[in-house]
């Protein structure tokens, strides 16, 4: 599975990989499974909602997802997973 790096505004970047867990959260939110959704629809905004719950299962708090936790990000880029780890 691919994991994320997320530069935050306020200059904090960390890497989080998409778990099982984030999966779940992001079909609720999708209502589709996690690769048909990124395959058929290929939206920015489902990586700002992967960001949003990663972040948030890392124990970081982050405003609702939306408009105000958007103003919190700079970048977020998928990156492949590293199969050593």
């Amino acid at each position: 599975m691919a994991k994320l790096k997320i530069t935050r505004a306020n200059g904090e970047v960390t890497e989080h990989q998409i778990t099982p867990r984030i999966e779940y959260a992001f079909e609720l939110y999708a209502k589709k499974g996690f690769h048909k959704a990124f395959r058929d629809d290929e939206k920015q905004t489902d990586i700002y909602f992967l960001a949003h719950e990663c972040l948030r299962a890392s124990g970081i708090e982050v405003p609702v997802f939306g408009p105000l936790f958007l103003d919190t990000l700079v970048r977020v880029e998928v990156l492949d997973d590293d199969p050593s780890q």
